[in-house]
């Protein structure tokens, strides 16, 4: 039976043009981009589209965005067998772990890509990597299920998880990178997957829209020179719930008297505190380290092996179905849609 594909442009570099006066580059419409890839109605598929209206550099992208695309998504999930989502490539992977929590119970491939070159230019990795997703999407096992079932980021020779990956390079082709979570298919001559490492969720479980978001969430970078004032001033935001703090190695912090403090006051007063580390590869463990047994010890919530990404939509998503600061802290450490690994 013929798959039935949607395509959600939302803009990025892949639908790009340049502006012949200025010579930046600038979005165009989903008719540039489908006459430009002549391949794609070589694919049996039944193909349909739903454009932004203006298409956006994804600089620009915004919680609304993702709840844009959600719906989209949900709205038409009985009608198609798989969804592709074409998004540039800066916050790509923001957008991936947010849907990866909005679409509870996806049963279906949600295949995000792009490009780092646009697809109207002779030497391109757009085209491929659309033609590619299209097959992703359309793609199913042995008993005629969906291969993939979650949000997925394809670029290059590599299908990541949405909600494990980060953007690894601005020039690159395989501009992204699942550092902490292996590669769910590889792309070759053919389409390798990976069946040990995808998601397997009931095909039958119906879909449940979440698009609450609170972004009432910051992040708080740790540096050597780092000092009082200027801690206790971001920890005081108006109507600040939470913060994801980016500590070193292992999830080590400062020990001194004033870090700790200042840290412990926000927790009492209900701010909720993730510790996320930030190396690429790695985990937060914090009790390996006194430094990092000190934060745990204030109440800061360890967040294990997540991504930056997946942290701070994470918390945005939970938030925003009005949980208390308690139950965000003890729904935070349970994984959502495989965005961490806790041992």
């Amino acid at each position: 039976m013929q798959s039935r594909i949607l395509i959600v442009y939302t803009g990025g570099t892949i639908g790009m043009i340049e502006d012949p006066v200025t010579r930046s580059l600038r979005p165009f419409d989903f008719s540039h981009l489908m006459d430009n890839v002549p391949k794609v109605k070589m694919l049996d598929y039944k193909i349909d589209n739903i454009q932004f209206a203006p298409p956006i550099d994804s600089s620009d992208m915004n919680p609304a965005h993702w709840q844009d695309i959600a719906r989209h998504i949900a709205d038409n999930y009985k009608r198609y067998d798989g969804f592709v989502v074409l998004h540039g490539t800066d916050t790509m992977a923001y957008t991936a772990s947010a849907l990866s929590f909005m679409l509870g119970g996806l049963a279906k491939p949600v295949i995000i890509t792009g490009s780092q070159l646009p697809i109207g230019e002779v030497r391109t990795d757009g085209e491929e990597n659309l033609i590619t997703a299209l097959q992703i999407a359309a793609a199913t096992d042995s008993d005629g299920k969906p291969m993939v079932r979650e949000v997925a980021i394809l670029f290059e020779n590599y299908l990541w998880r949405g909600d494990r990956s980060t953007k690894r390079s601005a020039d690159n082709f395989n501009a992204f990178k699942s550092n902490n979570y292996p590669a769910l298919a590889k792309i070759g001559l053919g389409i390798h997957f990976e069946q040990d490492v995808l998601a397997r969720p009931d095909t039958d479980t119906p879909l449940t829209l979440r698009t609450n978001l609170d972004t009432a969430v910051m992040a708080i970078d740790l540096f050597p020179g780092l000092n009082e004032t200027t801690l206790r001033h971001m920890l005081a935001t108006p109507g600040i719930k939470g913060a994801v703090i980016r500590t070193y190695g292992a999830g080590n912090g400062p020990t001194a008297d004033w870090f700790v403090r200042a840290l412990r006051q926000a927790v009492d007063s209900g701010i909720v505190l993730v510790n996320v580390t930030q190396c690429v590869n790695g985990s937060v463990h914090s009790n390996r380290y006194v430094a990092g047994d000190i934060l745990s010890a204030t109440g800061v919530i360890s967040g294990h092996d997540i991504t930056f990404e997946a942290a701070i939509t994470k918390l945005m998503f939970l938030f925003g179905l009005g949980l208390s600061p308690q139950e965000v802290k003890e729904a935070f450490a349970r994984p959502l849609a495989g965005e961490m690994t806790v041992k």
